[in-house]
């Protein structure tokens, strides 16, 4: 009696593969188009001079090549503040517990708010005539006039107040991440929390740092509802994305602010990618261990 083959079973197709073509378009729709069309359009000057006039234009013009320092004086230190603050902050809360509830949910709110109401409320509280100034004044620790606003460090607060957030929660998901048993193991051999610290929690947190980092940098670096709210944006505060909004709004000079967009851009990448080449040095392997 001749048994019939068996038939091999049939792969099973894969079921998220009909995703793909739709998160491809959306991808496409949402960032690769837009680019596209934007350094498109920046190589057409609306006043002619050939496709890299817009360029010239920016690097030669005095009240707009500056921007880019503005714009690096107030992200750099906003990142390394968040980024540097968050860190010792997320490792005293690193084991779960009432308190790390309790500064997470609080974290959450100016998140939920957006930078525009946090300017809102640090016109109100922190401005020439608000509670703050005035406590300063009615306990007569500071009897000259305090400007928090409507400077360079009103918009370095407001990057910290709405940014810290953000990296706090970041760095606080990589701390978690973090096997416990390496520390314990590390200090049945004698190492001191210092130690644990700087020889296993610091070399696999840098990596996850890093990143934190260039999350944080890029979003201080497109500041502009700060900067026109709580700044000065005619003079210390004149970040790029202003100067690209005034030649959008203004001028009406859409290759221009286009041209402006790409050089922010590019500037970001750079230091990303910088930060990113930084982050190679250190370990990359798994930080979690797993019941064995």
């Amino acid at each position: 009696m001749n048994t019939p083959a068996l038939t091999p079973p049939r792969a099973p197709r894969d079921a998220k593969a009909w995703l793909v073509a739709p998160a491809l378009i959306f991808i496409a729709a949402l960032f690769i188009y837009p680019f596209a069309y934007g350094l498109a359009l920046s190589f057409r000057p609306m006043n002619g001079g050939g496709p890299w006039a817009n360029y010239l234009t920016f690097f030669t013009d005095t009240s707009m090549w500056p921007t880019i320092l503005v714009t690096l004086k107030l992200a750099v230190p906003a990142t390394l503040i968040n980024v540097g603050v968050s860190l010792p902050v997320a490792f005293a809360l690193r084991r779960y517990s009432r308190y790390q509830k309790f500064a997470t949910t609080l974290l959450v709110i100016p998140v939920t708010l957006g930078t525009v109401l946090i300017a809102d409320g640090m016109l109100t509280y922190f401005g020439p005539n608000g509670w703050f100034p005035q406590a300063l004044h009615g306990l007569h620790l500071y009897t000259q006039e305090v400007r928090l606003t409507h400077n360079f460090w009103g918009v370095l607060i407001s990057l910290i107040v709405s940014g810290f957030p953000f990296a706090f929660l970041l760095t606080l998901s990589y701390v978690t991440g973090i096997d416990p048993t390496l520390a314990s193991a590390a200090a049945t051999l004698g190492a001191s929390p210092w130690q644990q610290f700087r020889r296993i929690y610091l070399p696999l947190l840098a990596p996850g740092l890093t990143m934190a980092a260039c999350l944080s940098f890029v979003q201080a670096f497109s500041v502009f509802p700060s900067a026109v709210l709580l700044g000065a944006p005619a003079g210390p505060t004149r970040v790029m994305s202003i100067a690209a909004a005034e030649a959008a709004f203004e001028s009406y000079d859409y290759s221009l602010a286009s041209a402006i967009a790409m050089v922010m851009g590019f500037v970001q990448l750079v230091l990303v990618a910088a930060m990113l080449g930084v982050r190679r040095f250190f370990y990359s392997g798994p930080v979690t261990g797993g019941k064995g």
